[in-house]
């Protein structure tokens, strides 16, 4: 391995909106070298990865402070095809692939391999060569062939398991002649145990042809398999480098998730420890793309506020997803000794459940409609409130107009929404004001069991703290039963009683809030489980 960078990312600092997300990224790179990014979500990985692939997003938003040398060169990444023409390559954690093309098609995408026909001949035109497919498919044999691939090179991308999908991504960057370094962002997340162990030694034999690696990812265990160095973010900031002869999985998980945590929530003990149970799961599997939860049983306490973490497409998302009847669910969920029926929505809202999606402008809101409306539609439609019979008619129902403005504005003044009236489009709100909406409308269902999931996302940070306080004011004035799930570990250590950590779809550990930093990385690694069977 040379001894000179290949890549330097000098102070690295970036804001959107007035919110730092880097600040001051420091990060060195030799060739052939696999370097390790890991950090919580949100602690600036991806964004230091858009910066040096030159996103669109990046400058549109103001561009960055720092600098980036390359290959022993200050460097301006304003476009991918810059970051390209350099000899960068990036593996995007969303596939970047054209599901109507071949495979062939895809890997040599902007990249054609062509050849003269008699009318380009004649006329002396490049414009009007011919594919040259024979040529173009054996480079992409070539390429799938180096990636331990048997798949054949003609067949389209629709229709291929997602674990294809990625090595084509992978196929396609290994195929470009001036590769110098390449980023993988969370390459074995949608892969099995079998194809991510493929893929780490792909990985190797890349850095073995001197190309550097750039390895972003939440598997601890992948990162001390093939890592040459680590460096660890957390909210934005460097808080750690080793080498892999210096790294143990104790000493990242701490440096990951270590943080002073401000507790707005004292934890209710009696709650925990001897309370009735409010909901109980039992074997749950729920069906959600990117967010699949293989078995989960569960305890709900009554009166608790209960935290649902883990990292990204770990499964979290998909338990209140699946209870709430919105993606295919099976296994037991019992309210007392009344089952409950899954993958009925307005059966969860009859017996007193209440959902506040992750996915707040795609799902919770109707944004080209009123505030006040979003509030009460559901509770009008599943519960038959704010409805009076129409001249007096039975069986024929209208909307009592007086009736929702009064609950609106009621509403509107509890949850502190700033807005100009009811009237107001929920499209004109801040984020933060949207989400208490979101939260309105759960509360006018009048429910006893509150399911939310990202309460804080997109949000900024005095509409963060409102929020969660709201949530712990519902819980200790009404007693409300609240399930929180978040990709934000402090936020739920700083109002809940207990915290379940997911982790591929199972349930690695339930923790105390005031668990050590140790614990939470070790669960969110799905190691908490191993290690407390050897201490045992």
């Amino acid at each position: 391995m040379s001894t000179t960078n290949i890549l330097e990312m000098r102070n690295i600092e970036k804001e959107y909106f007035g919110n730092r997300v880097l600040k001051g990224v420091t990060l060195t790179v030799k060739p052939g070298e696999i370097h390790a990014i890991v950090g919580e979500n949100g602690a600036g990985k991806s964004t230091l990865m858009n910066i040096l692939f030159g996103m669109p997003v990046i400058y549109s938003t103001g561009g960055i402070r720092g600098e980036v040398i390359f290959d022993g060169k200050s460097v301006d990444i304003r476009s991918p095809k810059t970051a390209l023409d350099l000899g960068i390559g990036m593996v995007h954690q969303e596939f970047m692939l054209l599901p109507g093309f071949t495979i062939t098609e895809n890997i040599k995408l902007n990249r054609e391999i062509t050849r003269h026909n008699p009318v380009s001949k004649l006329l002396g035109s490049a414009k009007l060569q011919t594919l040259d497919i024979e040529k173009m498919r054996q480079d992409a044999k070539k390429a799938l062939d180096s990636l331990g691939m048997t798949v054949d090179e003609w067949l389209p991308i629709a229709g291929l398991p997602v674990g294809y999908m990625q090595f084509v991504e992978i196929a396609r960057e290994i195929d470009k002649e001036n590769i110098k370094l390449l980023v993988f962002d969370e390459p074995t997340a949608v892969l099995t145990e079998s194809e991510a162990d493929t893929l780490l030694g792909v990985m190797k034999k890349l850095s073995a042809r001197g190309i550097a690696i750039l390895f972003i990812t939440h598997r601890l265990d992948e990162v001390l398999a093939v890592a040459d160095s680590i460096t660890v973010l957390r909210d934005g900031e460097k808080v750690g480098w080793m080498t892999r002869d210096e790294a143990t999985l104790e000493k990242i998980a701490e440096m990951m998730v270590g943080r002073k945590i401000e507790r707005i929530k004292q934890v209710a003990k009696d709650v925990v420890e001897g309370g009735e149970t409010a909901l109980s799961i039992r074997n749950l599997r729920v069906t959600m793309p990117g967010e699949m939860v293989r078995n989960i049983s569960l305890d709900i306490k009554k009166g608790e506020i209960l935290g649902i973490g883990g990292l990204a497409g770990q499964g979290k998302i998909g338990i209140a997803n699946g209870i709430m009847g919105l993606y295919p669910a099976q296994g037991d969920v019992f309210l007392g000794s009344k089952r409950l029926e899954l993958n009925r929505p307005r059966q969860a809202i009859e017996n007193k459940l209440a959902f506040v999606s992750e996915d707040r402008r795609g799902v919770g809101l109707l944004l080209d409609n009123s505030i006040e409306t979003n509030i009460v539609m559901t509770a009008m439609q599943i519960r038959d409130m704010f409805l009076k019979p129409f001249l007096g008619i039975k069986g024929i129902k209208m909307a009592d107009e007086k009736a929702i403005r009064t609950h609106a504005l009621k509403m509107i003044k509890d949850l502190d929404i700033r807005c100009t009236g009811p009237e107001q489009l929920t499209r004109r709100l801040s984020g933060g004001n949207q989400q208490k909406v979101c939260i309105a409308r759960a509360l006018t269902l009048e429910p006893e069991i509150l399911f939310v999931s990202e309460p804080t996302r997109g949000i900024d940070i005095g509409a963060k703290k409102l929020v969660l306080d709201l949530l712990v004011q519902l819980n200790r004035e009404l007693n409300m039963t609240v399930v929180v799930t978040s990709s934000e570990l402090g936020e739920l250590r700083s109002i809940c009683d207990r915290i379940a950590i997911v982790y591929e779809g199972e349930l690695e550990a339930i923790l105390s809030p005031a668990a050590s930093d140790l614990d939470y990385g070790l669960a969110m690694a799905g190691k908490y489980r191993d290690r407390s069977r050897e201490a045992g």
